[in-house]
């Protein structure tokens, strides 16, 4: 569960403020112009549990600005660090901004999601212990499918859910954030930016 002082925070978070002073892209013309950003709570420990925040930032046609926050996890679950998936180690996103790095296609030929179609960072964790390790050495980029999409119809727990994807807890939720996405798509065309912000960020 998201935890309440996070979700509070997030709220009303001034997160243009924060993007200009980490020269991060934040989009303000046009409707359905969508500002998608991930919010990892705090702690290293695994909690197997949809704790973090999506948010989606956009101008109505009316010009009103509204934010949508969703229940997700920016950490693979507790089934694939205990046993991971490539030699290296299993992915863990790396917080940054991936300009025009997701698309709207088909995760694992299976549903249409945001999938990754240009290269982002991951640290590689190996050990195959209880925490999540955020080891700069281990850093790797490339196309690894880290994709933005949906566990169950209303899932508690991460297991195997997430390898290293962004993924919604509740199915009505993806529906939703998949609607605005195509309302972009439609506009602006078929490319999308993802940018994944820590809890210690929102200052």
């Amino acid at each position: 569960m998201i935890k309440t002082a996070l979700y509070s925070k997030v709220c009303g978070y001034d997160f243009e403020k924060l993007f200009k002073s980490k020269g991060y892209a934040y989009f303000t013309n046009g409707e359905y112009n969508l500002n998608i950003i991930g919010i990892r709570a705090a702690g290293v420990n695994i909690t197997n549990s949809f704790d973090d925040i999506l948010v989606v930032i956009y101008k109505t046609p009316t010009g009103k600005w509204t934010r949508q926050l969703y229940s997700i996890t920016t950490d693979p679950g507790r089934y694939y660090v205990i046993n991971p998936a490539t030699r290296k180690g299993t992915a863990i996103l790396v917080p940054g901004q991936y300009r025009g790095a997701y698309k709207i296609d088909r995760h694992r030929g299976k549903y249409e999601a945001l999938c990754q179609k240009k290269p982002i960072k991951v640290y590689r964790d190996n050990n195959k212990d209880e925490i999540y390790d955020y080891d700069p050495k281990t850093l790797e980029e490339g196309l690894f499918g880290i994709n933005i999409h949906k566990a169950g119809r209303l899932s508690t727990r991460v297991d195997t859910w997430s390898a290293g994807c962004q993924v919604f807890a509740k199915d009505e939720d993806f529906k939703l954030f998949m609607a605005f996405c195509k309302k972009q798509a439609a506009l602006y065309g078929n490319s999308f930016t993802y940018t994944l912000l820590k809890e210690e960020d929102l200052i």
